[in-house]
């Protein structure tokens, strides 16, 4: 049978592993080899994916992934195995863990020698709170597979050093699936290789953690293991002689709350300790019998064992790689199939497709004589010593409870009451982001609103006053005017990624995301959409996959967002004034920015993005309190590169478009009107009449300036392109001044076609009832519920809002993506309103 017909609750043991490529080595190396007991825990609401737990930790798997996996159901025993209930060893005392004391003064500092130290573990082992207890660096702790996606620098000065840290992105293995892990094993093997690797791995989970401990030993590095979450190990009572297998593998291993700091002062002693031996490259320290640093050589059995050796010595014989625990490393790697490995080769070397063809005559020799795959029998053996090294110094207590985290699972991922749990919490987190949010959004609109007066009161008039409090306080303005969106939303992803429900959000969402094309975790960012798309860009972050990643950020602006609403209320209103056409309107308008958005996905992952660069394996961390230190660090972090990164970009599209639309100044024009306006007022006729006839001759100017100006003329360079759509040049400014922001838009039309670009209640009403009455040269209405319709689909679809491109070139990490972006909505816009108008003209 397959694990996909595993029932839930019953238990199988792994008889063989399918499937090809990426997912079956990412599956190997997370622990499904042969002989692995795993139990299925519950199927997800939408009956896939399937969380199962195998090693001690929850992962889940999609349906189809898990009909790879080929298990024998083992029968329910009565009783545990005596040798699963542990030994009757008395426990090793507890370890006086210490926090850390950091060296101070820039005299004392001036001139340490420098140790640079590689932080590296699997995603949720706490690599990263190290990172930020240590150095004190703002990088966020997220408890999901792939918050950090780069490498983060800090240091500390500590016994003597300079302690360089860098924090490397989480991994399962030094397998390349990913950009970021193809980066992690170039970086630690590279020719700026770290001094020294600091392997962080969870304490509870000891088995899965150590299969990368022993792929960097076998890279032949110096490393030093943080036996991290050891506080939760301890009150497991379970015994664990750490020491020994420290001895046994060659890798000093040291207790470690990083959470809290506690262990770090003994973790950087025992790192000065070696400091030395590791910059003279002492041979005592790297003895192979005595050495604490010693290699490490895991015997492959008798079958793979030859094949190694001989491809070990041809590996020396023809490349420059004469180490002989590289050589035997590279060697590996051939017959794992590593394709970095084979390019390498076959670049740098010119007998590289010698070795290559050695190592495919080797290959098939064992194909002949075992008929299995390289890479399971080396997976398996290094699982193979893992467990035989536990053996001797761990004894784990299956006592059958049920854990917290399997309770609060069992909840939360109900087939029944997971989805409105879910939807809740979704529910309250808008709530908070956009609702409460616009308090304090209000507050800095009205702050930003009198500054522009106060300083518009001081200042001369001319040119540099309209800049600053046009261009300048205003462009400032329309940045900050999103932080406190930014912080609460930021605040509540926090909080759901460090407890570890994130990952359980993803796994209800999965199936049907999937299905659009996008990873489980994409639903967050999406939903958000509908509230603000640059707050909901900057969520992408939570996506692990890149190709994903990229996905969801390119369909997020068909999300209608809250800035597109004022435009639809006002055409609305104008053009369908019975209640419900009116609702029928704005229902269709959000229906169709989410079917857009479905059908760009699927198309986007069928073409550009096929693929998954990152196999969906993921990993249901348990549950864990959040610390109020790693919430604050993060939504200090995300404010503060939102006002750095948007800031300074938002603020000089503000100043142009602030430009194209105050030049040229039309001077003569201005000196005509304000010598109708001194007629006007010297007059005899009755002050109400005057006023009237000075706001109509302003509102006259207004209007001219606006189509006289430079982003005037772009409204009438465009006419001819959306002619077609039933638009004409005074709707194509509106759509111009609309790239800036959504909210630009209403305001536009109200300086076009009436002269005032107010918003108050009596403004609106006069705008509608002049766009209704606005006619042609031709004598043909401007404006018909069709012609509205169209220009209200229009502004769904079309360019995003200059912040939101920003945020996606930001975070995607190219400019080409916003522009990407830009062009593909403005074209897909067009496309879709000429079928609509089209089809209305045809149809009559």
């Amino acid at each position: 049978m397959n694990l996909a017909q595993l029932k839930t609750g019953d238990k199988a043991v792994i008889v063989r592993v399918g499937g090809s490529g990426a997912f079956r080595k990412r599956i190997l190396e997370m622990g499904f080899v042969q002989g692995k007991e795993i139990m299925s825990v519950h199927n997800a609401p939408l009956k896939d994916p399937i969380y199962y737990k195998i090693l001690d930790y929850n992962v889940s798997l999609r349906r189809k992934d898990a009909e790879l996996i080929e298990v024998r159901p083992l029968e329910p025993l009565m009783e545990p195995h005596p040798e699963m209930q542990g030994g009757d060893e008395e426990l090793l005392p507890e370890p006086q863990l210490h926090s850390l004391h950091r060296m101070q003064g820039r005299a004392q500092v001036g001139s340490l020698p420098t140790l640079r130290i590689a932080l590296l573990g699997n995603p949720n082992c706490g690599k990263t709170s190290l990172f930020n207890q240590a150095s004190g660096a703002h990088e966020h702790v997220g408890n999901y597979s792939g918050v950090t996606v780069e490498a983060k620098t800090g240091h500390i000065y500590y016994g003597g050093y300079r302690l360089e840290i860098i924090d490397l992105p989480g991994t399962y293995s030094l397998s390349p699936y990913s950009p970021e892990e193809l980066y992690i094993r170039s970086y630690i093997t590279g020719d700026e290789r770290p001094d020294l690797v600091l392997n962080v791995i969870d304490t509870c989970n000891l088995e899965r953690n150590l299969y990368l401990t022993l792929q960097l030993k076998e890279l032949g590095l110096p490393v030093v293991v943080a036996l991290n979450m050891f506080d939760e190990f301890i009150a497991r009572k379970e015994y664990f002689d750490y020491p020994r297998l420290s001895r046994l593998l060659g890798v000093p291993m040291i207790p470690t709350v990083c959470r809290t700091g506690l262990g770090l002062e003994a973790l950087f002693d025992e790192v000065i300790s070696l400091a030395p031996g590791i910059k003279s490259a002492d041979p005592q320290l790297f003895d192979p019998e005595r050495g604490k640093l010693r290699p490490l050589r895991i015997p492959y059995g008798s079958t793979l064992e030859p094949m190694i050796e001989e491809l070990t010595e041809k590996v020396k014989e023809h490349t420059t790689l004469h180490d002989p625990i590289l050589a035997r490393s590279t060697a590996i790697k051939l017959l794992e199939r590593d394709e970095d490995i084979e390019s390498q080769l076959l670049h740098r070397y010119a007998r590289g497709g010698f070795l290559l063809s050695a190592r495919d005559f080797a290959l098939h020799r064992l194909k002949e004589e075992r008929s299995e795959e390289a890479e399971a029998l080396i997976t398996d053996a290094r699982y193979g010593f893992i467990s035989g090294a536990l053996k001797e110094t761990y004894r784990p207590k299956h006592s059958g409870k049920r854990t917290l985290t399997d309770r609060i699972d069992n909840i939360v991922t109900h087939r029944l009451w997971g989805f409105p749990i879910f939807l809740a919490l979704m529910a309250f987190m808008f709530f908070c982001t956009f609702a409460l949010g616009q308090y304090p959004m209000d507050l800095i609109d009205l702050g930003v609103a009198k500054l522009g007066e106060w300083v518009g009161g001081i200042m001369a008039d001319g040119p540099l006053r309209d800049l600053i409090v046009d261009g300048v306080i205003a462009g400032v303005g329309g940045v900050i005017v999103f932080l406190p969106q930014i912080i609460i939303l930021y605040l509540f992803i926090s909080l759901l990624e460090d407890s570890g429900y994130m990952a359980r959000a993803a796994f209800i969402m999965d199936k049907l995301m999937h299905k659009m094309g996008l990873h489980g975790k994409s639903f967050i960012p999406l939903i958000m959409g509908f509230g603000c798309n640059v707050p909901a860009v900057m969520s992408t972050r939570m996506i692990e996959s890149r190709k994903s990643r990229l996905v969801t950020m390119l369909v997020l602006p068909f999300m209608s967002c809250s800035a597109r609403l004022p435009v639809y209320i006002l055409l609305s209103g104008a053009f369908f004034p019975i209640p419900w056409q009116a609702t029928l309107v704005l229902f269709s308008l959000y229906l169709i920015g989410v079917l857009v958005a479905v059908c760009s996905a699927r198309l986007l992952k069928s073409t550009t993005f096929k693929g998954e660069d990152i196999p969906f394996v993921m990993e249901l961390p348990p549950y864990r309190t959040p610390t109020a230190r790693s919430i604050l660090i993060h939504v200090w972090t995300r404010a503060k590169q939102y006002l750095q990164k948007m800031g300074t970009v938002i603020l000089a599209a503000s100043i142009l478009v602030w430009f194209m639309s105050y030049y040229p100044r039309q001077n003569d024009a201005r000196a005509v009107k304000d010598q109708k306006v001194e007629a006007v007022q010297a007059s005899l006729l009755p002050e109400v009449e005057k006023q009237a006839q000075v706001d109509s001759l302003e509102h006259a100017f207004a209007i001219y300036h606006q189509e006289q100006s430079i982003i005037g003329r772009i409204g009438h360079i465009s006419e001819p392109i959306i002619r077609p759509l039933g638009f004409d040049w005074k709707m194509g400014v509106s759509i111009v001044s609309g790239l800036m922001a959504k909210e630009v838009v209403v305001s536009t039309m109200g300086v076009i076609y009436t002269g005032s670009g107010d918003d108050g209640e009596e403004a609106v009403a006069q705008l509608s009832e002049r766009m209704r009455t606005e006619r042609r040269a031709d004598g043909a209405p401007s404006f018909t519920p069709i012609v509205a319709y169209t220009f209200m689909l229009f502004v769904l679809l079309y360019f995003p809002c200059i912040a939101t491109l920003i945020a996606i070139g930001r975070e995607a990490g190219h400019w080409r993506w916003g522009a990407f972006a830009a062009v593909y909505s403005c074209a897909l816009a067009w496309l879709v309103c000429f079928i609509v108008y089209q089809t209305s003209l045809l149809l009559g």
